[in-house]
């Protein structure tokens, strides 16, 4: 994998990645969200692997055709366009022929190219998508940030063995819009198609307002 970082005039390009190995999952990756994953396909097992050593991310993108695991005799998977970055944070490779692990999402980015290898691992050459610029969630929208922080209270009692994954947020991170929002998106049962249209919004505030409207439908937040 090749970092290639932007020249240094006013208005810069998008950062690209080369060859950025994939991993198409039924699911949308957020920004600042965490993945655990239990992997044992060949195809990807050499790319944690890799991954790992050279302390690099992968890509998830989320499939719109195929399953996770292959089929014998099934067609390729085919996924969206946009995906998130996702660095390896914990690793257990105690087991054969099995890797768990946790990863964190960082930058979003959209697919330049892809090409299938031939022992099934997509990889693609890739350019980030702008970070979420900090926004203060207004007062229309604070129910959202107070039932979020509600929720994620709820999932620590009910799970406490589970604390380290389900977030304790900082009230820094209760008054940013794309941190609220995006954490919302993790938990809401919508559609992955909404989720991923969620997740390629530029604009935090959007973002929440959608999430909102959401909520309010569902009456989750009043």
């Amino acid at each position: 994998m090749t970092f290639v970082p932007p020249p240094s005039e006013p208005s810069l390009p998008p950062l690209t990645l080369t060859s950025l190995p994939l991993f198409p999952l039924g699911t949308v990756l957020f920004p600042g969200g965490v993945l655990s994953l239990r992997v044992f396909e060949v195809r990807y097992l050499d790319m944690v692997r890799k991954c790992q050593q050279a302390g690099a991310p992968f890509g998830v993108v989320a499939l719109t055709s195929g399953q996770e695991v292959r089929q014998a005799g099934a067609a390729p998977e085919q996924f969206h366009d946009a995906g998130t970055l996702a660095h390896i944070s914990e690793i257990d490779t105690s087991h054969p022929g099995l890797i768990v692990l946790r990863a964190e999402g960082s930058a979003r980015f959209r697919i330049v190219r892809r090409h299938l290898l031939p022992h099934g691992l997509w990889i693609a050459d890739i350019e980030q998508m702008p970070s979420d610029v900090p926004v203060s969630v207004p007062d229309d929208l604070r129910n959202t940030a107070t039932a979020l922080e509600q929720v994620l209270a709820r999932l620590r009692d009910r799970s406490p063995e589970d604390a380290s994954i389900v977030v304790t947020p900082t009230a820094s991170q209760l008054d940013d819009c794309g941190w609220v929002a995006n954490r919302w998106c993790e938990l809401l049962p919508v559609p992955l198609d909404l989720k991923q249209q969620l997740m390629q919004i530029d604009s935090p505030l959007l973002r929440l307002e959608l999430v909102g409207d959401v909520l309010e439908r569902t009456g989750i937040a009043p």
